[in-house]
């Protein structure tokens, strides 16, 4: 369980926080002054602390000086009822992960605190790039031998010897965050912050906040200054998820940042600085993207000073094998349950199975297959159903694998190789569905449907969705915003 060590002198405080987190949730260890704190962190190794800026005896932002030169990668969120912006701004350049005014609404505490949480786990969870041998323990490494694998491992050890900044691309599932923390690990940056964005979860102004922070009033809902993630992560590595989806306009300040490490919060107008190693992944041709000026050259330039391409699963099936033990000693682990073995004939089928998800896909599989087994031993049948439809074993040869340029139109296989479906039949059942009742529109209809299945074959990614349904990610939100899909799409 998590803990969390309060350093506050308000016996309130202290009585509240119990409250507020109960045993439970969080393993709240408490201390009423800053060398108390200090004397407890070495003993209790906490996960995050959480502190009033004005305490008698030693001053939070002293305390917050000296948590940091005991562990850098500690987070500290800081608190008091009399902020100045002065003070803010000290507590950021300190290293704080975070500034809080009090009081404070718990939900917006809360989604502070476990946030946090997150982001320590991330940065204290090891990551290995070495290749791994049988008797070696797979517990959060890249599993893979195959001369592909071999090939990122060296990057890896490359790029963990410099600062330089990382362009990480691969499709989706193969590992791009994986990669970038194993970067991060091996640093010299490696006992200062890693933090993680994923540029296309958000929308362009919450990105923004996300990013550089904002100033309280900056926008309607801005009720106080927020520190962005370049501030909290100063002499750290940023990670830049899904850098390709990023608006115009961001770029522009992305790359103003990668240039100068200066930038502005948002509403403000205070030029700040901050050190912070830029590890970038895409699953994006940003060359393209820079042909069709969706993205800036000159930021593409700054991004790509080392590239780090991810092979797909299909490009690497002998690693296939050695996943699958990995998971299923993983999943052993995570169930306290002695592992399951696999059939010859269930191996065989993963083996021949394309993986369009890659390994997210085939780690997914193999959780299916350990809960549905019956045994002590997964057979085919426990696999899913797409694994092992006909159609899904077939592996395309290397001309017409989806990293391969395309053919050209003469060499292209005819269209009666790959069936599409009666789409007379299906419009004629759609009108006779339409007349039982004259208040239905079949255009919405269809088209709610066709967003909803789409967002469920990609799990949400709504990147890939949109791919899947020819359409640009701007008009699929519009879409799943018009058809109020979010209130009920399940993807489980």
């Amino acid at each position: 369980m998590d803990k969390l060590l309060l350093i506050d002198d308000e016996a309130d405080m202290l009585y509240s926080f119990r409250r507020i987190f109960p045993a439970t949730e969080l393993d709240l260890i408490t201390a009423s002054s800053g060398e108390e704190g200090l004397r407890l962190i070495p003993q209790v190794h906490p996960d995050l602390v959480l502190m009033d800026v004005r305490l008698g005896g030693l001053s939070g932002l002293e305390t917050l000086r000296r948590i940091r030169q005991i562990d850098a990668r500690l987070p500290v969120i800081l608190m008091t009822a009399y902020g100045t912006t002065q003070t803010a701004i000290e507590a950021m350049k300190l290293g704080a992960f975070d500034y809080l005014l009090k009081p404070f609404e718990v939900p917006r505490l809360k989604e502070i605190v476990f946030g946090a949480l997150r982001a320590a786990r991330a940065m204290r969870q090891v990551v290995s790039y070495q290749p791994l041998l049988d008797q070696e323990d797979f517990e959060l490494g890249i599993v893979g031998r195959s001369p592909a694998m071999q090939e990122v491992f060296k990057r890896i050890g490359q790029l963990a010897a410099s600062d330089a900044t990382a362009l990480i691309t691969g499709e989706s599932g193969t590992g791009k965050e994986l990669v970038a923390r194993a970067i991060y690990h091996h640093s010299r940056r490696s006992q200062q912050p890693f933090l993680a964005v994923n540029c296309a979860a958000l929308p362009e102004p919450l990105l923004e906040s996300e990013l550089f922070g904002h100033e309280k009033g900056a926008f309607t809902g801005a009720t106080s200054q927020r520190i962005g993630r370049f501030e909290q992560c100063h002499q750290g590595t940023l990670f830049l998820d899904e850098i390709g989806d990023l608006s115009l306009a961001t770029q522009t300040k992305m790359l103003r940042v990668l240039q100068s490490g200066t930038f502005e919060r948002v509403g403000g107008n205070q030029t700040l600085q901050a050190n912070v190693r830029v590890i970038a992944a895409t699953n994006q041709d940003l060359e393209q993207a820079v042909a069709e000026r969706r993205f800036r050259e000159d930021l593409f330039y700054r991004l790509n000073v080392v590239r780090l391409r991810l092979p797909p699963l299909r490009e690497r099936p002998g690693d296939v094998a050695l996943l699958v033990n990995y998971f299923l000693g993983k999943f052993a682990q995570d169930h306290a349950q002695r592992p399951k073995s696999l059939s010859a004939d269930a191996l065989a089928m993963l083996e021949r199975y394309r993986w369009p998800g890659n390994v997210r896909e085939l780690e997914n599989a193999i959780e299916h297959a350990t809960v549905v087994a019956k045994g002590e031993a997964i057979l085919l049948e426990d696999l899913p159903a797409e694994v092992t439809q006909p159609s899904a074993t077939h592996r395309p040869s290397a001309a017409a694998a989806p990293d391969a340029p395309p053919r050209s139109a003469p060499e292209a296989a005819p269209a009666a190789a790959s069936p599409s479906p009666d789409l007379a039949s299906l419009a004629s059942a759609l009108f006779q569905w339409a007349r039982q009742d004259p208040r239905r529109r079949i255009i919405d209809a269809v088209e709610r449907e066709l967003v909803l299945h789409a967002l469920r074959e990609t799990r949400g990614n709504q990147v890939q969705a949109a791919r899947l349904l020819g359409m640009t990610r701007a008009t699929l939100r519009k879409r799943i915003e018009r058809f109020h899909i979010k209130a009920d799409l399940h993807l489980s």
